[in-house]
């Protein structure tokens, strides 16, 4: 019996992709898209696209997660550079002219806690700037009702 479905028919019905369907892979091997079907049935082809398609997925997880670490060691090397340059400045220049070095100290440590996930000076001055404003508007806020003691 000659088979008009070769074995490689699953690996065309996966390479596909988004307009996939088994009507393609009968005409492809000039096949009825019954037998094509009743094939796919016999040999699983949708449990076996699932775990191809979960595997791709973790693949490309793996993938962006590994991208994010370089990029994240990469600028760790620039921080730490940088730092190293801002205390060699500050061991040879006088007091008065070191200001310079500590800024671009401050500065690389500040992105370093970012990047290793605490939190810097902008994200605490933000807190305590809405802090500030809530309390300036509790003390400021005028009470509807002056006669009312419980208005205050």
């Amino acid at each position: 019996m000659i088979r008009k479905i070769p074995p490689e028919a699953f690996a065309f019905y996966l390479g596909l992709g988004v307009g996939r369907s088994y009507q393609a892979v009968a005409e492809r091997y000039s096949a009825s898209k019954r037998a094509v079907a009743m094939r796919a049935e016999k040999e699983h082809w949708q449990a076996k696209l699932a775990e191809e398609e979960t595997r791709a997925r973790v693949a490309a997880e793996k993938k962006a997660a590994d991208s994010i670490e370089t990029v994240n060691e990469q600028h760790l090397k620039v921080l730490r550079y940088i730092q190293g340059k801002s205390i060699e400045a500050l061991k040879t220049m006088p007091i008065q002219n070191a200001m310079d070095a500590v800024k671009a100290y401050s500065l690389s440590l500040d992105k370093e806690r970012l990047i290793r996930g605490g939190t810097g000076d902008q994200t605490i001055a933000v807190v305590v700037q809405t802090s500030r404003d809530e309390i300036q508007g509790v003390m400021t806020r005028k009470p509807l009702n002056p006669d009312d003691p419980d208005d205050y």
